[in-house]
């Protein structure tokens, strides 16, 4: 398997979504709100490889170049779309972002 690489402001991301849940209240506990977030990890982790990429519309361009996409349905309300570039032994995750925020520019 490939090695997994995260951008520095997906690292971020990871950080602010935790808190995120929690303020928002989709999780009442922090357990849970470990939980999605670990199981977000767990998914790129383990599919990555698996699922055909999709090539990034033009709109996210801006996070690289060559980049491509994998869905992650977590439930009825939210898709999650993980935009990476391919290395030769590496994935590099440059962005991630759900259907609330950016699904209008993803089919």
């Amino acid at each position: 398997m490939k090695e997994i690489r995260y951008h520095k402001e997906v690292l971020i991301f990871f950080d602010e979504l935790f808190d995120i849940l929690i303020d928002k209240e989709y999780f009442s506990y922090y357990e849970s709100s470990a939980k999605y977030l670990e199981e977000l990890i767990e998914f790129i982790e383990n599919n990555i490889e698996i699922f055909p990429p999709k090539p990034a519309p033009d709109n996210f361009l801006r996070f690289g170049n060559n980049l491509e996409y994998i869905a992650y349905k977590r439930n009825q309300q939210t898709t999650w779309y993980i935009f990476f570039e391919k290395g030769v032994d590496f994935y590099f995750i440059k962005q991630i972002t759900n259907n609330h925020y950016s699904g209008k520019y993803l089919k």
